[in-house]
Formats: structure tokens, sequence, C-alpha cells
């Protein structure tokens, strides 16, 4: 396994822990590596994976420096969009059940992998005034949000807090993402894996076929939902080029290139 996805079992369940420092961006080769240990897994028969990050980072989305280094490559550039979907669509599409363990922030492409979870887990930031966020936050760097990356807020949130959540580009605190049902559990950061694996427990203590099967038919629409024709990537390369979407992303960078 490549260095970018550690691996480490506990028992029958595999934690692949995403390690790409400094914040765990998304590039093709991380979305391949998460990809290929999730495939792994299954190989492997076992029985649940959970997917965590650094400590006060899950992961900070898609990796914009590299995507703006792509310049006007739009192959290239639909190619890396195709690369995160695809891990996207792996987590929503494993057969056996996945948690994601919330290791700190998680913005935009951190968000989506998350949804695409059976159960999410988030650390609770040690200091109450700089709570850890999580959020698809793309509308305040210019980028639209594809429907199918859409229908994951949907599922968990609400219709309507959604819409309000996903047009503003916010990022909701740890406590709020709780009451909201954005995560379904806070821990500290020590015990933010712990949890993830006593949540699946139970889980797998029932008989295995019955609660898989019944497992896949609830998550359908997640699939679905992450088809390549629910996702638009060509309407969403040719906005990626858009005078806006260019001008946000590269005050993005500017700010980046400040810490």
């Amino acid at each position: 396994m490549t260095s970018s996805v550690q691996t480490i079992d506990h028992g029958r369940i595999r934690e692949l822990r995403l390690a790409r420092p400094p914040v765990n961006a998304l590039d093709p080769a991380l979305c391949r590596a998460l990809i290929a240990g999730l495939d792994q897994a299954v190989a492997e028969d076992m029985d649940a994976v959970v997917v965590s990050g650094a400590s006060g980072i899950f992961s900070a989305g898609l990796d914009v420096p590299y995507l703006m280094s792509l310049g006007e490559d739009r192959h290239a550039l639909h190619a890396a969009w195709g690369a995160f979907f695809g891990a996207a669509r792996a987590l929503a599409g494993l057969r056996i059940p996945v948690v994601a363990a919330i290791t700190g922030h998680a913005p935009a492409g951190g968000c989506v992998l998350s949804l695409c979870c059976d159960y999410r887990v988030m650390a609770r930031s040690p200091d109450p005034a700089r709570p850890f966020t999580i959020g698809m936050n793309e509308t305040q760097v210019g980028l639209a949000v594809p429907d199918g990356a859409q229908h994951l807020m949907r599922r968990v949130v609400g219709q309507h807090r959604a819409e309000r959540l996903l047009v503003s580009g916010a990022m909701v605190p740890d406590e709020e993402a709780l009451r909201i049902g954005l995560v379904d559990e806070l821990a500290t950061m020590e015990e933010v894996v712990p949890r993830a694996l006593a949540w699946l427990e139970p889980l797998l203590r029932l008989p295995r076929a019955p609660m898989l099967q019944t497992r896949a038919l609830a998550r359908a629409d997640l699939v679905r939902a992450l088809d390549p024709e629910n996702l638009h990537l060509d309407r969403f390369v040719d906005g990626w080029y858009d005078p806006d979407t260019q001008a946000g992303l590269r005050a993005l960078l500017a700010r980046l290139g400040k810490r």
C-alpha cells in the first residue's frame, strides 16, 4: 500500500488512514490509493472499514494548487475530478460497512467523502473558541456543487437546511454539526477511531448476509447520486474556467501561500 494511505488492522476491521501531509489534499494519486485500499479490504474479506485522517484535519478537500497547475488541460482536469468522485463512489458502494473517523476539519471533498460513509464520528475541538468544522464550502471559492454531491448533504440534514448550507458554502462547527445530523457523534481526538470501531461492533454481530443486503438497499441512492450521469463533470470542467471561478481560486491560492 502506498504511504499516502496507511493500513492499520483492528482485528477484522481495517483502518485506512489518509496520510498526505500537511492537509490530506485529495490529488488523483491519493484518491486512487484510497480506492485500492478499499478494494484490498474487500478482497481480504475484512468485515468493515474505518477511514481516518491526521490529528486536526480529516481532509482539506481536493488539491486546488495541483488542479490550478493543470492550466488549460481539460482532459487532465476531468481526470482529476473523476478520480475524486471515483473514490467517493468506492466508499458509497463498498459492500461492507465503512465509518468516517473525522479527525478534525473536513471541508469540501473531505465532507463529501465522510457523507459517503455509514456513520460519522467527528473530533470535538479541545478549544471551544476554535471548533473543528465540516461542510461543502465550494461556493466560497467560486465552485458549483454538482447535484450528485448535493444529494449527499440533503440525505443527512434535509432539503431545506442543505440548500442553506450549500448555497452559502457554510462550514459548520463540530457541536452544530452534531445537532443537525451532519455528523453522528463527537469524541475527543484520541477517541475518534475507538468510537468508530465501537459503533461497528454490534452491527457486525448481526447475521451477516441479511445485514449487508438490507444495507445495500438502504444505500442504493448514494451510489445512484454519484453515478457520472448525475455529476455532469463535463459541465463542471467548463465552469472551472469561468472568470468568477478562476478569480475565487486564485484568491484561495493567495491565502494558502500566506500560511
